[in-house]
């Protein structure tokens, strides 16, 4: 078998064969970096509140991923741990379950690290060197000289996290296929060398393509704490309204009457992740729908400062139910982490299960293995 160990071939998907998975299973989650804004609303959680809710699911695992966020923060580990509440807090006010969802903290489920452990024999540094995904974080980061360890295996971490659960959907954007092919590439490769244990994912995209990767208020391309262009689900009503109506929209749309464009004017776009055909009745009734908007403004006539007032009576609809949930969550803060503790222990359970099975399929099992010990018992009493 050492021969087989990190070998680049690639396992072709008739040659092993597929672990039929029981029940559907979601696993998602954040780094708790930060407070969560309204790109991780649009892109995730808003879309993981209608999946719990649409009981097509048998179960739901959402994630804190802490030991994560400290392959890139471990000189600053106080700025994991003061978030992780942060997280939970933006995740019940939008609507996440505890019922129905189960919330939980990475580092409170070392199963997950001894997967991890054993699934880096199955790739090679070529490999992760190739990941897309790694290649684009590693240069945001600036840590082209120094990767840390922990953050150039990211990836197959984040396949223990996925196939510790037998997750069989994984909602991502689309800059996280990489990492959603490399966990099935381990899946095929761990089946194929030992036996059908894991299951392979899916990856589930955003529906609103608006949604995949909503700019800054400033139109960069990111929302970033970093860079200050965000709006927090934990904003108040008037934090909000300041930052859309500062928002960056066309520069060559000086007067009313001058025609304006649509493409990177970061209005629009939001526009286009929230907007609803009944928010023009409730808010703009000159307007049927968005497509009239857009071609009332591309032709000149309509003003920024309109459409501007428009988008925030749309967003203030849309994040007071989150805030007004959020003040109740702040009131019992010992609650939350006893849901977050309830939940890892969940977690916990479902991991271990995932963990016997893989340490049989690998023979690692030794003081359950009967087989093994007359073996060697016969061996030794020649």
């Amino acid at each position: 078998m050492a021969e087989n160990i990190g070998a680049e071939e690639k396992i072709e998907e008739q040659e092993v064969k597929k672990v039929i998975p029981k029940e559907k299973v979601i696993l998602t989650g954040d780094r708790p970096t930060g407070k969560l804004h309204i790109g991780h609303y649009v892109g995730s959680l808003r879309r993981r509140v209608e999946l719990q809710n649409s009981g097509e699911y048998d179960k739901i695992f959402i994630m804190i991923a802490d030991a994560q966020a400290l392959t890139d923060n471990a000189d600053n580990p106080e700025k994991v741990r003061q978030n992780i509440i942060e997280v939970a807090l933006d995740y019940l006010s939008c609507g996440l379950d505890p019922k129905k969802t189960t919330l939980f903290i990475q580092s409170m489920v070392p199963e997950l690290t001894e997967l991890t452990f054993y699934y880096m024999n199955l790739v090679t540094v070529s490999r992760l060197q190739r990941n897309p995904t790694v290649k684009s974080e590693i240069q945001m980061r600036n840590f082209e000289t120094s990767i840390p360890v922990g953050f150039f295996t990211y990836p197959i971490s984040q396949a223990s996290d996925i196939t510790a659960f037998q997750a069989t959907t994984v909602p991502v954007g689309e800059d996280q296929l990489p990492m959603i092919e490399q966990t099935k590439e381990i899946v095929r490769r761990f089946n194929f060398i030992y036996s059908p244990t894991l299951v392979e994912p899916d990856s589930l995209l955003p529906k609103n393509q608006a949604c995949s990767r909503l700019p800054g208020i400033d139109g960069k391309a990111k929302m970033s704490k970093s860079l200050g262009n965000c709006i927090y689900l934990s904003d108040t009503a008037e934090e909000v309204k300041t930052k859309i109506m500062s928002m960056f929209t066309d520069p060559t749309h000086i007067k009313i009457t001058d025609p304006g464009h649509l493409e990177g004017n970061t209005v629009f776009t939001y526009l286009d992740a929230f907007c609803r055909e009944e928010h023009f009745l409730r808010y703009l009734p000159e307007y049927q729908n968005l497509d009239e908007l857009k071609a009332h403004y591309t032709r000149g006539g309509l003003g920024d400062i309109k459409v501007k007032k428009f988008l925030n009576a749309i967003m203030q609809e849309e994040l007071e139910p989150i805030r007004q949930k959020r003040k109740e969550y702040e009131k019992d803060i010992p609650g939350v982490f006893r849901i977050l503790q309830e939940g890892s222990q969940v977690a916990k359970e479902r991991a271990a299960q995932t963990l016997a099975e893989v340490r049989k399929a690998m023979k690692m099992n030794y003081f359950d293995d009967l087989e093994l010990m007359e073996e060697q018992s016969k061996k030794y009493a020649r």
